[in-house]
């Protein structure tokens, strides 16, 4: 399927419904994945969120790809040419991830089937806390359209996680507040 067969705004709103459907930032995660690789009819996708030194990449979800290629560890930033690249906010594609020399598993790449990789930052305000990447099991030049819905979907996910942790800061805090609030009333 071509870019421009696909209704990558219906494809969106999916993507939205999902993201609106649940707090669980894993699961939501974990969708927005499914969601793109089927719209983009690739062969996998990842998203990969920044660690809280800004070090490393370390995985949210996959989608398509082997236990043996997710589990090949967290993506260090100072050894990832295109991530760097990436994480200041611009997109990157790569016609051949195994021959790449800013890819830093060209190798597993290989081995895992995986030819044109496009990479886009997930950017909150003008930060990056992650990468969202779609993997071709060919060489592919990938659309205008879907190089914008892909940074449509990042820049949502961005937004989904910063509210599921804003979610999470709340709920701890009303938990705080109920507990110190029922040892105040049992005295």
């Amino acid at each position: 399927m071509k870019g421009k067969d696909v209704d990558y705004f219906v494809a969106l709103y999916d993507v939205a419904k999902v993201i609106n459907a649940s707090l669980d930032p894993l699961k939501v995660l974990e969708k927005i994945v499914q969601c793109v690789v089927k719209a983009m009819n690739v062969k996998a996708g990842s998203i990969r969120l920044l660690d809280s030194r800004k070090r490393m990449l370390v995985l949210g979800a996959a989608s398509g790809l082997s236990k043996g290629y997710v589990r090949k560890g967290p993506i260090l930033i100072e050894e990832s040419g295109l991530d760097r690249k990436v994480l200041k906010g611009r997109s990157i594609w790569l016609e051949n991830a195994q021959t790449a020399k800013d890819f830093q598993y060209g190798a597993m790449a290989k081995a895992e089937g995986i030819k044109s990789v496009l990479v886009v930052p997930l950017m909150l305000e003008r930060k990056a806390i992650g990468v969202l990447r779609v993997y071709a099991d060919r060489i592919r030049k990938f659309h205008v359209e879907e190089l914008k819905f892909m940074k449509a979907v990042a820049n949502l996910s961005a937004i989904a996680l910063d509210n599921a942790r804003m979610h999470e800061t709340l709920q701890t805090r009303c938990d705080l507040m109920a507990a110190h609030k029922y040892r105040i009333d049992d005295n």
